[in-house]
C-alpha cells in the first residue's frame, strides 16, 4: 500500500486535470489493503473518495477534506471457457477498462468490443452502467462483488439485483445518500462477465458504427474491426483520454459532461417540449429477472430519450464555445466545449474546477431557457454543484 505523506493534487489523478489536494491519499494494491482503508476511514468518520482512472470526476479547487483511496489493483481471472457457454471471467475493479476490452478481443470473448476506448476502470462500469455505440455493460455482466460500508461485509449482487438503467444502478443510487457521498455505500471489489466465444461481435446496434463498418444495423462484424472502428470514431470526437502530456486539449476532459435527457413520451408529441426534428430514442428498462435469474429489459413506453449534444448545439453553443477567460474572449477561455464534440467540456491547459462549473452552468441554463429541459451532469461532482 502506498501512503503519501504529501497528498497529490486531484488534478494529477483526474482526466479533466482540475482539483486541489486531499487530506490523505492511499493507493491500495491488494484487496485487503483496499478494504482496510475503507474500513478505517468509515470508522474514523472521515469522508471517503474512492477513485480508479479519475475519468468521471470533477473535484473542487479546495480539494477533498478526507481520504482519497485509489484502487491500484489489476487482474483478470478466467473462471471457465468453452464453445457452448462462452467465457466466464472475473476482473478486479481497479483494472483498466480498455485494457479489459483489448484482452477480450484478443481472446475472442465477444460482447465488449463496442465499448472500446472508454476511459476509467472496471469498477466504475456497473456503477454507471457504462454504454456507447448501442452497447451497455448490462448486456454482459453476471455479478458484482462489493464491500458494503453499512454492514461492513462483502456483498455480491447478481445481475438482476443491480437495478441497471440508463447510466444508473443500485450502486450509484446508494451514493446519492449523503451518508456515503461521494463514494457509494457499495464499493466494487470485482466484476464478473459472461461473454460469447466468437470471432464476430455482438449485433451492431448503432447506425453510425454500422455505417463505418459497412454493415446493416443488427448485423455482426469481426470483433477486431469493430474495436478499430469504435476507436477511430472516438478519436475523431476527441473522446480518447491520453494520460501523457499530450497537447491535444480536446482530450483533457471528463468524457460526456451531460447525460442524454430521458423525458415523458408527451415531450415528443406535437406541442411537447421537443421540436419535431429533435432526435428521439427508445429507452430500455429492466424488468423482473426470470425464474432462471436471467436479466431482461424491455422498451419503456412511458419515456423517450433525446440527445444532449443536439440540445446544446440548438441552444447556440457550438464546438469550441467558451465563456470569457482571464484574458477575455471565448478563444482565451481556460475551459471550452471540445472543438470536436459538444458533450465534452475540456481543459485548455489552465482551467480550474470553478471554470468548469461556470461553463457547465452557462450551457445548462441556455438549454433550459431554449427548451425547458434541464441537463444533468454525468461526472461525480465533489465539493461542487450546478
Amino acid at each position: 500500500m502506498d501512503v503519501n505523506a504529501v497528498s497529490p493534487q486531484l488534478a494529477e489523478l483526474t482526466t479533466l486535470r482540475v482539483g486541489g489536494a486531499a487530506r490523505e491519499y492511499v493507493a491500495a494494491t491488494t484487496e485487503a489493503e483496499f478494504i482496510d482503508a475503507i474500513y478505517a476511514a468509515d470508522d474514523a468518520g472521515m469522508p471517503l473518495l474512492v477513485i480508479g482512472g479519475g475519468s468521471n470526476l470533477v473535484v473542487s479547487d479546495a480539494g477533498f477534506d478526507g481520504l482519497v483511496l485509489r484502487d491500484a489493483r489489476s487482474g483478470i481471472t478466467c473462471d471457465s471457457v468453452d464453445a457452448c457457454s462462452g467465457a466466464s471471467i472475473t476482473v478486479v475493479a481497479g483494472h483498466g477498462w480498455d485494457d479489459l476490452v483489448a484482452t477480450a478481443v484478443a481472446e475472442r470473448w465477444s460482447g465488449l468490443e463496442a465499448l472500446s476506448g472508454i476511459s476509467g476502470t472496471v469498477g466504475a462500469a456497473p456503477v454507471q452502467n457504462i454504454g456507447a455505440y448501442g452497447a451497455e455493460v448490462s448486456n454482459v455482466l453476471s455479478k458484482v462483488r462489493t464491500w458494503d460500508r453499512h454492514e461492513r461485509c462483502i456483498r455480491t449482487f447478481a445481475l438482476g439485483d443491480l437495478a441497471l438503467g440508463y447510466r444508473t444502478s443500485l450502486l450509484k443510487q446508494s451514493m446519492l445518500d449523503y451518508t456515503w457521498h461521494p463514494t457509494p455505500r457499495y464499493v466494487v471489489l470485482d466484476v464478473s462477465f459472461q461473454l460469447r466465444r466468437a470471432d464476430v461481435s455482438a449485433p451492431i446496434a448503432y447506425a453510425e458504427l454500422a455505417r463505418t463498418l459497412g454493415v446493416e444495423v443488427q448485423q455482426r462484424a469481426p470483433q477486431t474491426q469493430v474495436r478499430a472502428a469504435v476507436l477511430e470514431l472516438r478519436a475523431a470526437k476527441g473522446m480518447l483520454v491520453d494520460a501523457s502530456k499530450d497537447p491535444d486539449h480536446d482530450r483533457w476532459s471528463a468524457g460526456s459532461f451531460f447525460t442524454n435527457p430521458v423525458l415523458p413520451t408527451s415531450a415528443a408529441e406535437p406541442g411537447g417540449l421537443l421540436p419535431a426534428n429533435a432526435p428521439r430514442y427508445p429507452v430500455r428498462a429492466p424488468i423482473a429477472a426470470s425464474a432462471h435469474g436471467i436479466f431482461r429489459t424491455e422498451i419503456d413506453p412511458t419515456v423517450i430519450k433525446t440527445s444532449a449534444a443536439w440540445l446544446i448545439e440548438q441552444a447556440g453553443f457550438a464546438k469550441g464555445y467558451g465563456i470569457d477567460g482571464a484574458s477575455g474572449g471565448a478563444s482565451a477561455s481556460p475551459v471550452t466545449l471540445s472543438t470536436r464534440h459538444t458533450l465534452a467540456l475540456t481543459n485548455r491547459g489552465s482551467a480550474t474546477a470553478a471554470d468548469v462549473i461556470a461553463l457547465a452552468r452557462t450551457i445548462r441554463d441556455g438549454v433550459q431557457a431554449r427548451f425547458n429541459i434541464t441537463l444533468k451532469p454525468e461526472p461525480v461532482l465533489v465539493g461542487l454543484s450546478l
